[in-house]
């Protein structure tokens, strides 16, 4: 069972933007921080974002200045939103939500920046 969808990876050229989208399902409740991490070859997965349930946000400093988290407690969704996009930034991006209970983790979603 599916609890996390993300979506809006794809191929897009250097300094493109992209808009990646994740989504509970209705059986997850009381998320209390959502993010998102990426996992590119060869190197261990990594924090890219995060966004708690009071707007708090976080950025690593790699993405800091042209990426944009943003959530929707209600709807339970994530978005990130990434601008002046890199090579380095070709990876699997996975989306996160945090509960008291447990973590519960997407499936991952690949992006590709390259020309």
């Amino acid at each position: 069972q599916v609890q996390l969808v993300e979506s809006g990876g794809g191929l897009v050229q250097p300094g493109g933007s992209l808009r990646l989208s994740c989504a509970a399902s209705r059986s997850i409740f009381s998320i209390n921080r959502m993010g998102w991490y990426r996992q590119a070859p060869g190197k261990q997965r990594e924090l890219v974002a995060d966004i708690t349930s009071d707007g708090s946000t976080n950025y690593a400093d790699s993405v800091k200045g042209r990426s944009t988290i943003s959530s929707d407690n209600v709807k339970k969704t994530v978005n990130l939103q990434m601008n002046s996009l890199k090579p380095e930034d070709t990876a699997v991006y996975y989306c996160s939500m945090e509960t008291a209970i447990r973590p519960y983790w997407g499936q991952g979603t690949q992006v590709t920046v390259s020309s």
